[in-house]
C-alpha cells in the first residue's frame, strides 16, 4: 500500500528520501541458530520477529494514520517515516489541529536532532534543535526498535530476562545508553516496550522518564514481524500513563525494508 501522504508531507524533508536511497540493502538473513546462547525470552521474542531467512534489514520505511494529543486534544495525522539504525530517522507528517493543517516533520540524523513545524505550510508553529533535542530524539530511535528487530542483533547490544515474560536489550548507540524492556507473550509476540528516555514532557525541563508504549497488533512484512497498531508516550508502566502520559497512537499501513 503506497503511503497515504506521499507527495504532500514529503516535500517537507528531503533527509527522508536521501536515507532510503542511500541505504544498501541488506546482504544478511537470519539464522534461528545465531541467538542459541542468549537468555530463553530472549530468544522466544527474536524467532518470533525474524523468520528464518528473513532479511536482516536495519533500515525500514513506514506510512502511517493515528491521533496525536496536542494543546486542543486528540488530533488525526497521517505520517511517513524512515527509520536507519546506522543514521538515525525522519518522521514527516499532517495533522489536523482545529481542522487546519498543520506539516513538519521530527528527525535525527547523524547526531543532529532538529523539530520544524508549520500551520498551512506557511506559519511556523514549532521549532527546535541542539543538544537536547538530539538526546531526546535518540531515546525515541532506540523505543522504536522494534520495528527494526535485526539492529538488536549487533554485537554491542547485550540480553537480559526478567522473569518469564521480560527481556532487556542493553546497548549504547547515537549517543545514548538504553535499557529496552520488551514484554513477551508466550507466544514470542511483542506486547509492550519500555525505557527510560530523555525528554521534557512539553515542561521545558529536561529529564529521564519512562517512556514507551502498548501493542496491540502485529503484522509480517517481508519475514519480519512487527507491532502495527501502538499507544504510546510518557509515564508508561506507572498509573498516570492513561491520564496524562499517553499521547500518541498509531497504525502502520505499510512497511519496506532494505
Amino acid at each position: 500500500m503506497p503511503s497515504p501522504i506521499k507527495g504532500h508531507v514529503m516535500r517537507h524533508d528531503r533527509r527522508l528520501e536521501e536515507l532510503w536511497s542511500t541505504a544498501a540493502p541488506s546482504e544478511h538473513v537470519f539464522d534461528p541458530n545465531s541467538v542459541s546462547s542468549l537468555p530463553p525470552v530472549a530468544q522466544r521474542y527474536l524467532r518470533h520477529a525474524l523468520a528464518p531467512g528473513a532479511k536482516l534489514s536495519t533500515c525500514a520505511r513506514l506510512s502511517m494514520t493515528g491521533t496525536i494529543k496536542l494543546k486542543p486534544g486528540w488530533c488525526k495525522f497521517e505520517a511517513e517515516q524512515l527509520l536507519r539504525w546506522d543514521r538515525g530517522f525522519v518522521w514527516a507528517a499532517t495533522a489536523k489541529v482545529n481542522g487546519l493543517p498543520v506539516t513538519g516533520f521530527d528527525r535525527l540524523v547523524d547526531g543532529v536532532g532538529a523539530m520544524r513545524w508549520k500551520l498551512l505550510g506557511l506559519f511556523p508553529v514549532m521549532k527546535a534543535d541542539g543538544a537536547e533535542i538530539a538526546r531526546a530524539a535518540a531515546g525515541r530511535l532506540h523505543a522504536e526498535a522494534i520495528w527494526l528487530p535485526a539492529a538488536l542483533l549487533e554485537t554491542e547490544v547485550s540480553w537480559v530476562d526478567r522473569g518469564s515474560d521480560h527481556t532487556v536489550a542493553i546497548f549504547d548507540a547515537h549517543g545514548e545508553h538504553s535499557e529496552l524492556d520488551l514484554e513477551i507473550s508466550p507466544a514470542g509476540a511483542l506486547l509492550s516496550c519500555c525505557l527510560s528516555r530523555w525528554g521534557d514532557k512539553n515542561t521545558g525541563v529536561f529529564a529521564y522518564h519512562p517512556f514507551g508504549g502498548a501493542a496491540e497488533q502485529e503484522q509480517t512484512f517481508a519475514g519480519v514481524t512487527i507491532p502495527i497498531r501502538l499507544r504510546v508516550g510518557w509515564l508508561f508502566g506507572t498509573p498516570a500513563f492513561d491520564s496524562e502520559g499517553e499521547f500518541f497512537r498509531c497504525t502502520l499501513h505499510s512497511v519496506q525494508y532494505r
